[in-house]
């Protein structure tokens, strides 16, 4: 597989929480941005079929209709399979039935929305600028266009569980075909870290985790990654290839490549962005370190590794290596119809789980 992932870092508002590249939305820098991202793109993309695309930021659909059309304009370079994911970020608060209309005839075929929660109390807190009444009128819209939707869920802001059972509640009342669910960290150089918030008891956390494992699972949520649920058929292609180590393309400010065994990172600085200067660090991954980053990425799938697949890349047997062996001793790791993973009752400690395994002799 092939991915491209595209950065529009501008943001009309920013929030509390986010540590991502992100810029204030300026008029005066965003035609500037979108002719060096040309540049980029045509200086290196070598017109490979495509499996999925993914706009993301920042908040792309702060840009105006017409700088997403420049956009989209710029993205019809992409050779793209004939079954393929194309999905953009979006705000809801931003989006209309002119820029959904626009998605669609570009191609764009799923949608995802950084909700995070409908209460509003909640929504106010991490800086978001929706508000619940909202939600429901657009993801009615939305679903005019649109039948592949994901929502964003943040949960643990604080240590009220019905918070979290409420915000659950109205986003199965949704009906969408896929949630992503993240525990708020606090991130340095947000706002929430300057004021110094702190996170809440991990019991608790723990148990707002397995709740909404429950709650989605019991509603024909697959729980297929870490942090992921999805309707049957509407998992994530394009972050799947992510979890699988595969090859993508990363394009705009701050954006990451994996090509060719080689982990390409964009600059993180607009003004040297503008100025042709995108490249900030290109490293070559040898086989240990691709070895590692195939396990750690791969045990974020529910269903984990298929092994088979794994030895006859690496030619090896990694069920003998003498880590992985003591992690399926402990019961840790499960080893079942050519699949290694987590055993289920570790999955919230899984960050535990996999650094044993970083930096470890991984021959076997």
């Amino acid at each position: 597989m092939l991915g491209v992932y595209i950065h529009i870092p501008f943001c009309k508002s920013i929030c509390n929480y986010c540590d991502f590249c992100k810029i204030n939305y300026n008029q005066k820098y965003i035609s500037s941005y979108l002719d060096l991202l040309e540049k980029e793109i045509k200086s290196r993309y070598k017109n490979e079929l495509i499996d999925s695309i993914y706009i993301g930021g920042g908040t792309p659909n702060s840009l105006s209709y017409q700088e997403l059309v420049r956009l989209f304009n710029i993205i019809k370079i992409f050779k793209l399979k004939d079954k393929y994911e194309f999905t953009i970020e979006c705000n809801i608060e931003l989006i209309d039935e002119d820029k959904l209309n626009l998605f669609k005839k570009n191609k764009v075929n799923r949608i995802s929305y950084g909700i995070e929660s409908l209460n509003n109390k909640i929504i106010n807190y991490l800086g978001r600028t929706h508000q619940k009444e909202e939600v429901f009128d657009k993801i009615k819209l939305t679903k005019k266009y649109f039948s592949n939707i994901n929502i964003d869920l943040i949960y643990g802001v604080n240590e009220d569980i019905n918070i979290l059972k409420e915000d659950l509640n109205n986003f199965l009342k949704l009906d969408i075909t896929h949630i992503s669910c993240y525990s708020l960290i606090i991130e340095e150089h947000t706002k929430l870290y300057i004021n110094k918030t702190k996170p809440i008891n991990e019991e608790i956390d723990k148990s707002m985790f397995d709740y909404i494992h429950d709650t989605l699972t019991s509603n024909n949520y697959k729980h297929y990654e870490i942090s992921n649920y999805a309707k049957e058929g509407y998992e994530s292609i394009h972050n799947k290839n992510y979890w699988l180590n595969g090859y993508y393309y990363g394009f705009g400010l701050s954006a990451v490549s994996y090509l060719d065994n080689y982990r390409i990172t964009n600059t993180k600085n607009l003004t040297k962005y503008l100025n042709n200067n995108y490249l900030d660090n290109k490293e070559y991954e040898d086989i240990q370190i691709r070895k590692e980053n195939d396990l750690i990425l791969g045990l974020r799938l529910i269903n984990g590794i298929n092994v088979k697949l794994f030895n006859k890349k690496y030619n090896c047997d990694i069920i003998n290596n003498v880590i992985i062996k003591n992690l399926l001793q402990e019961k840790y790791l499960i080893y079942d119809k050519d699949y290694l993973k987590i055993n289920y009752k570790y999955i919230y400690v899984s960050n535990n789980i996999l650094s044993k395994i970083i930096g470890s002799d991984l021959n076997g």
